[in-house]
């Protein structure tokens, strides 16, 4: 089933967030790991994820750094912030708030 995006788009700061508590992962390693892991429901562009990376970045809730990989390529790690693990669980509250809204009015059949 195709997902509407618009659904997407408030929820990405919080799927990053929550994969990257796990461990420290390059982009499109973080967009692989969320189309897997969603069973290709959330598959991103990478004109959406960097822009999101970037945000939380400047917000401070994410921190940059360069590794080389194992084929000599240098890659762009991110990682939380003590600041992004509280934004994470401010997010996470959010959304079991807002999904317990929906399930009141939408219910299940």
């Amino acid at each position: 089933m195709k997902i509407d995006k618009s659904l997407l788009s408030g929820s990405t700061a919080l799927l990053v967030l929550s994969l990257l508590r796990e461990n420290d992962k390059y982009g499109y390693q973080i967009i692989g790991d969320l189309a897997v892991r969603s069973e290709r429901v959330f598959e991103l562009k990478e004109g959406t994820l960097y822009p999101v990376l970037h945000a939380l970045e400047k917000e401070g809730a994410l921190r940059s750094y360069e590794k080389e990989a194992p084929t000599g390529r240098e890659r762009r790690y991110y990682s939380i912030t003590a600041k992004g693990r509280k934004l994470l669980e401010e997010k996470q509250e959010q959304w079991e708030h807002f999904a317990r809204a929906v399930e009141l009015i939408v219910g299940r059949a």
